[in-house]
C-alpha cells in the first residue's frame, strides 16, 4: 500500500492522528519547531494529507498550498481548511504543477519514504523553491529498521511492510528503507544543502498518558521514530 492508496482509511488515519503520540504530540510539532517562525512565508505542504499541519500553518499566518495523491485525504483537507489553502490531488513522484521559485519553504511530512526514487521529487522541490528557500522533511528513522528486523541488510534500499493500527483499525502500509548514507547523498545529488539533521524529542506538551513509561520516567530522553532534515536551496 502506497501514498495514495489512503482513501480507504482515509477517515480513521485523520481521527488516529487528531490526538496521537507520534503525529499530533511528536512528528507535527517537531517539523513546526524547524520550521520556525512562518508568518507571511509561502509554503508548499507536500503531501498534506487531510490538512491538519497545513491548518496550523495558516494560524501562523503562512501563505499555503497543498497537494496529496489520495483524492479522500484532499476531501477532508477541504473540509478541515475551507477555501483558505488552494489543494490539488497530485502525486509527489510527478513533475510539480506549481511555477519556479514560487515557495519560501516546501514540507515533506512522512512522504518521502513511500517514494524508491527520491532524485525527482528532489529536483522538482528544489525548481520550485525560491533561492535561499528551505525543505523541511520527516521520514521513517532509517535505524529502526535494523532493530525490529536485524536479519536484513540495513544498507540495501528495500521495499518493506508495516502493520499499523488506525483508530482502532489495522492495515499494512509500504514503505521504502534506505540507510542514513542514501538519505544524505539524496540531498546532496539534489543541489540543496543540508543544514539540520534531528532527533527530536516528544513535545512536553504530551500528555502524560501517552508518553512512553521510561520517557515519563526520566529515563530517556527520546525514541527512535522519525528523522528531520532541513535542506536550504542555495542563494547563487
Amino acid at each position: 500500500m502506497s501514498a495514495d492508496d489512503y482513501d480507504g482509511f482515509a477517515t480513521d488515519y485523520d481521527e488516529e492522528n487528531a490526538g496521537s503520540l507520534l503525529n499530533a504530540h511528536y512528528e507535527r510539532p517537531a517539523v513546526l519547531d524547524l520550521l520556525g517562525d512562518v508568518e507571511g512565508r509561502r509554503i508548499l505542504d507536500a503531501g498534506c494529507g487531510s490538512g491538519p499541519l497545513a491548518a496550523e500553518l495558516v494560524a501562523r499566518g503562512a501563505d499555503v498550498s497543498g497537494f496529496d495523491g489520495s483524492p479522500a485525504m484532499i476531501e477532508l483537507a477541504r473540509r478541515r481548511l475551507g477555501g483558505a489553502v488552494p489543494l490539488t490531488v497530485h502525486d509527489l513522484a510527478e513533475p510539480l504543477p506549481y511555477e519556479d521559485e514560487s515557495f519560501d519553504d516546501v514540507v515533506a511530512s512522512l512522504v518521502l519514504h513511500y517514494l524508491q526514487d527520491w532524485e525527482a521529487p528532489l529536483a522538482e522541490i528544489r525548481r520550485v523553491l525560491r533561492p535561499g528557500g528551505r525543505l523541511v522533511a520527516s521520514v521513517n528513522h532509517p535505524f529502526v529498521r535494523p532493530f525490529n528486523e536485524p536479519t536484513e541488510d540495513y544498507f540495501a534500499t528495500r521495499e518493506y511492510g508495516e502493520e499499523v493500527e488506525l483508530n482502532g483499525r489495522s492495515t499494512t502500509l509500504t514503505f521504502w528503507h534506505r540507510p542514513l548514507r542514501e538519505v544524505v547523498r539524496a540531498v546532496a545529488d539534489s543541489g540543496l544543502v543540508l543544514r539540520v539533521l534531528d532527533e527530536p524529542a516528544p513535545s512536553p506538551d504530551t500528555p502524560a498518558e501517552l508518553m512512553p513509561a521510561r520517557i515519563a520516567s526520566g529515563e530517556r530522553s527520546a525514541f527512535l521514530c522519525f528523522l528531520f532534515l532541513v535542506a536550504e536551496k542555495p542563494a547563487g
